[in-house]
């Protein structure tokens, strides 16, 4: 395996690699899933301060839109309940495989879950810039292809997910709160089916 901290040094997240296997060299642990997704933000807030608040693993459905809960388990474990496709929701239970202070959160899903899935988020000082979050997942969407397609289609996809989650967590530490649209009532009818 290359060392991609020589390979690539930039903020660029794995899937945008023009050079190597972004999967292989990713560092997510399990090999959960062969879809590989990865974003990338700067966030205007100390690390310690973006890290502590993203480990609190029950903050996270605050800015995370699919998300409707994780229950805490253990200090390493936790139970998942997300929206997907149709008005239906998929569960699993992650196991915390790899944790640094203010730098790295890696997990995989345990046997049996509904989407198959791994992942790694690193937090970097980016000094006066604040914190670049790079957020990293390798999942099975259900049903194949099919599956994936289909949850494009509902905007359950977790590439579109990911983009979306990563800014509003930007906005949620850096202002308070997260910035909403008006919905349409159908909209509205829509996302509460």
């Amino acid at each position: 395996m290359t060392d991609k901290k020589t390979d690539h040094t930039d903020d660029a997240p794995p899937t945008t690699w023009k050079k190597g296997d972004a999967l292989a060299e990713s560092a997510i642990p399990g090999e959960q899933g062969n879809s590989l997704v990865a974003r990338a933000v700067t966030i205007n807030r100390p690390v310690g301060e973006v890290f502590a608040y993203f480990r609190d693993f029950a903050n996270l459905p605050t800015f995370m839109e699919n998300v409707e809960r994780i229950d805490i388990l253990d200090a390493k474990r936790s139970h998942w309940v997300v929206k997907a496709p149709a008005g239906k929701t998929v569960e699993w239970d992650a196991v915390v495989t790899e944790e640094a202070q203010d730098s790295v959160i890696a997990w995989t899903s345990e046997p049996g879950a509904d989407v198959a899935n791994s992942g790694r988020v690193e937090f970097r000082d980016a000094g006066a810039r604040g914190t670049v979050v790079t957020a990293t997942i390798a999942y099975d969407p259900p049903a194949g292809i099919v599956g994936k397609l289909i949850a494009k289609l509902f905007q359950r996809e977790p590439a579109i997910q990911a983009r979306r989650d990563l800014r509003r967590f930007k906005q949620l530490m850096e202002t308070g709160e997260i910035a909403t649209a008006a919905m349409t009532r159908k909209q509205h009818e829509e996302e509460m089916a």
